[in-house]
């Protein structure tokens, strides 16, 4: 096997800007997916969340929690490509949608498919917070709702950040699978790279390093965010401190 042979195809190849901008639009399809399916599947996730957690006095709540349990089992139960196939190949024509930009499916299925899990590492976030919390919100006058806002959900989300770059990271690496609707991601560009001279070995090993590229990029994204929120902790502390001492 020679390495250096096939790494020379490789370069020679990339040295087209064509296959460049294969290269950087598949990249930058595979972090868009990523980053807007998540950013979907948060606020999906906190709502679902939100309702899980709510009292079930009443009968509109408890319709919601079981639809809201439905959607999870139906997500989490079901593979990534499983939902992209239906969403892309059965959905749309049997709706009669046209004129859909498959990356538009894609994302949508990835935020769809990450809120059933946000929705479950949400409802440990919320429940990690003191009930005390609720209780205080209320007895200032706050709505519930108001107070989840406002109170709950922000202590929520400092508590599971950690996991939510985890859910980050599954997405990022799950993004492979959109070439089966048709979205020029990552794995599509250097395929196609490594067609052009029918040698795939390099190209396959720089997709796995850009890969983990991006997770230590995310994963060193969570640890300046953890910083922050916990400079910002002990900044509140400190003020709490000097307070009480005057």
């Amino acid at each position: 096997m020679n390495w250096s042979v096939k790494l020379e195809k490789f370069l020679s190849t990339m040295e087209s800007e064509y296959f460049q901008d294969l290269l950087i639009t598949g990249l930058i399809n595979t972090i868009r997916v990523a980053v807007l399916g998540l950013i979907i599947g948060i606020i999906i996730g906190t709502v679902i969340a939100v309702v899980k957690v709510a009292p079930k006095y009443k009968l509109i709540v408890r319709i919601l929690d079981k639809i809201c349990s439905v959607y999870i089992a139906i997500f989490r139960g079901t593979p990534m490509v499983v939902q992209l196939l239906l969403a892309y190949y059965v959905l749309l024509p049997t709706l009669e949608i046209k004129n859909v930009d498959s990356i538009v499916v894609g994302i949508v299925v990835f935020g769809m498919n990450s809120g059933a899990y946000v929705a479950e590492i949400m409802r440990g976030g919320l429940n990690s917070v003191d009930r005390g919390q609720m209780e205080a919100g209320r007895a200032l006058g706050l709505s519930y709702g108001t107070t989840m806002i406002k109170i709950i959900i922000p202590q929520a989300i400092k508590n599971i950040l950690p996991t939510l770059g985890n859910e980050f990271i599954t997405l990022i690496k799950e993004t492979s699978v959109l070439s089966f609707i048709t979205v020029y991601d990552l794995y599509t560009a250097l395929s196609t790279i490594g067609s052009k001279n029918y040698e795939k070995m390099v190209p396959y090993i720089v997709m796995a390093l850009i890969y983990i590229v991006l997770v230590l990029l995310i994963t060193l994204l969570v640890k300046l965010l953890e910083n922050i929120f916990a400079k910002s902790d002990k900044n509140k502390m400190s003020n709490k401190k000097k307070v009480k001492a005057v």
